[in-house]
């Protein structure tokens, strides 16, 4: 049975690159590409495919709010994150979510391949590495996040963390997030009182550093 792939990436030469892999495999095929989560959303209905490669990372909309929409629409559908960024805060939040796998993309692509598959049938896929890290956090053997305490924010409030850390606006933030000003303001007022910062000036130093620190800026 041939696997149908739906690839979400907002970079066209990201898709492009793995939608070409892709064909090259006898057991599999791209059913659609999307750059944001509205997009995937109408192709989830429309062309059913059986695992999604999500990128958790989009310009517009949360890639771990998306996760959860998949599996609100159809909980069968593996969902596999292929991401640049090799930190486990992310990799557990996707796998919370209802992700199956996290693979970042500098993997070997015979890795990628081997991702897919397990995730089609339902088996969790991490690097050897991810693993160890996800272990070594669950057993309070923190070393990468430098006492920030991001890991103590829900979703939303890690998504709004994140976006600060690169130099959004709050409504720059807004719009990427679908939300309103005002649902931004609270929630970075949230992680203000979680992180034990006073100042709008302190919440964006330290949300850069933890980006500098854990993942470096997005290419």
């Amino acid at each position: 049975m041939t696997i149908r792939i739906l690839i979400v990436d907002d970079h066209p030469v990201a898709r492009d690159g793995l939608a070409a892999w892709i064909a090259t495999q006898p057991d599999m095929c791209v059913c659609g590409e999307a750059s944001n989560s509205t997009q995937a959303a109408e192709l989830l209905k429309t062309q059913h495919p059986d695992v999604v490669v999500l990128d958790i990372q989009l310009e517009a909309g949360s890639g771990l709010h998306f996760i959860a929409q998949i599996k609100n629409f159809n909980e069968s559908i593996g969902i596999l994150v292929w991401s640049m960024f090799g930190d486990e805060i992310y990799a557990e939040r996707a796998l919370q979510a209802g992700a199956l796998g996290y693979i970042n993309k500098q993997q070997a692509t015979n890795r990628i391949a081997e991702a897919i598959r397990r995730v089609h049938v339902g088996r969790i896929f991490l690097s050897e590495e991810m693993a160890e890290k996800i272990l070594a956090s669950s057993t309070g053997n923190r070393k990468l996040h430098r006492g920030c305490g991001a890991e103590r924010l829900t979703n939303l409030e890690f998504e709004v963390f994140r976006l600060i850390g690169e130099g959004l606006t709050t409504s720059q933030i807004a719009d990427s997030l679908h939300r309103s000003v005002h649902t931004v303001e609270s929630h970075r007022t949230h992680i203000k009182d979680k992180l034990g910062l006073k100042t709008a000036g302190e919440l964006c130093r330290t949300a850069v550093q933890w980006m500098l620190e854990n993942h470096g800026q997005r290419n």
